[in-house]
């Protein structure tokens, strides 16, 4: 009996990206308005579900310069501020992006990501990219002298293409495309943790234009969010340290995850009339970090890049920035390849410093210390206006927080000072906190 294989399928592009998700879907079209070729090959189907709901005040001029503003309003919820909750502290505390440096940008957007994405992507083809979902990139090739890739993919119903480009995009996300074959994904060696997360109905919201505020709270394995979206869904998230992970035992993931929350009476007493409308879900190892994000036919964008944490909903803003420094250092890089060195460079600058920025606060947000900052916080040498303007995004353009962020730090580091036993014991609380285990994160023990 004759075998017969499907025949290869070639294709050529100027611009391949890898991956339809924020940053992918923000890099495509505008490189397609530039008037390149680009492909997008995204292997599933939109809409599909995701992680990362929460959106940040300086997520909005990106949505006007990319044409989506009212579709995002269309779906998204009002977040006006967010809400911090410690067992530690009597009240919470909110803080009101109105409040931060820059006034123009008072709220955001809580959405679906499944809605959210989908916007992306048909933005993106709307705009010329030529997106195939449902194929899967499998394997590359750079060519030699820089002049650029082929990759092979592959359609669910088995067609296979091999895609010639001059430029590689690897918006993968955690799938990390080209950081697994470089082998060049490395754990985050400042941070470890793992979330649980899902969907409920019923959920207690506050009243008003509070409604669609976030709320942390903290617990004594980590962190929940609460994230009010529209439609009376609620999505509802812990994450957690690899020591409580290791806990699990042969419960459930969704078993798990109640028992978690029946650790954190606030956010239980929210949660008394609410549904679960989902399958629970998981993602270990949150923090990693790629050796480079660049080289001279490719960049790593958002999370294919790297990933610390999601306590300040970072995660969309950096992977949508991504997506428009990237645009910038492409057409560079095939326009005037004589300054395609320095546009690189600039791109790795502006890459490392939004997670840098980010993760400073994040590898402290559950020290005592700070999160008594955060419960009380002042505004001497404006340093509240602006973390709240860390908070909201506001740390790419010329708003001038910066003399403030490092007074902030300052004081952090005075306050740590005065109490050497208490700084000692948080110190030695986080190493154990990060320290990794090895524990899969399915559904079944």
């Amino acid at each position: 009996m004759e075998i017969q294989t499907q025949e290869m399928e070639h294709c050529a592009c100027d611009v391949l990206v890898i991956g339809g998700g924020p940053a992918g879907t923000t890099v495509a079209p505008l490189l397609a308005e530039k008037g390149y070729k680009v492909a997008l090959l995204e292997k599933s189907r939109h809409p599909r579900f995701h992680i990362g709901e929460s959106l940040l005040p300086a997520n909005l001029p990106l949505f006007e310069r990319m044409g989506i503003a009212d579709q995002v309003r269309a779906i998204g919820m009002e977040k006006w501020g967010a809400e911090f909750i410690s067992p530690h502290h009597e009240m919470s505390q909110t803080f009101h992006f109105a409040d931060a440096w820059d006034k123009s940008m008072p709220y955001a957007y809580q959405v679906k990501r499944s809605e959210f994405d989908e916007i992306l992507i048909r933005n993106a083809e709307n705009k010329g990219v030529e997106v195939h979902e449902h194929c899967k990139a499998k394997a590359i090739e750079f060519l030699p002298n820089n002049s650029g890739a082929v990759i092979h993919a592959e359609h669910d119903d088995g067609r296979r293409v091999e895609w010639k480009t001059r430029f590689v995009v690897d918006a993968s996300g955690r799938d990390t495309f080209l950081a697994n074959r470089f082998q060049i994904k490395q754990r985050n060696p400042k941070h470890n943790s793992s979330a649980i997360y899902g969907h409920f109905s019923g959920a207690r919201r506050h009243d008003g234009q509070a409604e669609g505020h976030i709320s942390i709270f903290w617990f004594e394995h980590g962190w929940f969010w609460f994230i009010p979206m529209k439609n009376d869904v609620t999505s509802i998230g812990m994450v957690t340290w690899p020591y409580f992970m290791k806990t699990r035992g042969k419960r459930s993931l969704e078993q798990f995850l109640m028992d978690g929350i029946a650790m954190c009476p606030a956010l239980t007493e929210r949660l008394k009339m609410a549904t679960l409308v989902n399958e629970i879900e998981a993602t270990g190892n949150f923090s990693y970090v790629s050796d480079r994000n660049h080289g001279a036919s490719y960049l790593l964008l958002g999370d294919a890049y790297a990933f610390i944490d999601p306590v300040f909903s970072s995660g969309v803003l950096l992977a949508m920035n991504s997506g428009v420094i990237g645009a910038t250092a492409i057409d560079t890089c095939l326009r005037q390849p004589a300054e395609a060195a320095a546009a690189l460079k600039r791109f790795d600058e502006l890459m490392k410093h939004g997670p840098k920025e980010f993760s400073w606060f994040i590898y402290r947000v559950t020290n005592p210390i700070m999160r008594d900052f955060f419960m009380h916080p002042k505004n001497l040498f404006h340093t509240k206006e602006a973390v709240l303007s860390i908070l909201a995004g506001d740390i790419f353009g010329k708003t001038p927080i910066w003399r403030s962020i490092w007074a902030f730090k300052a004081l952090y580091y005075f306050a740590n000072a005065l109490q050497p036993k208490r700084a000692f014991m948080a110190w030695k609380r986080r190493r154990f906190n990060v320290r990794q285990h090895d524990e899969p994160l399915t559904n079944s023990a």
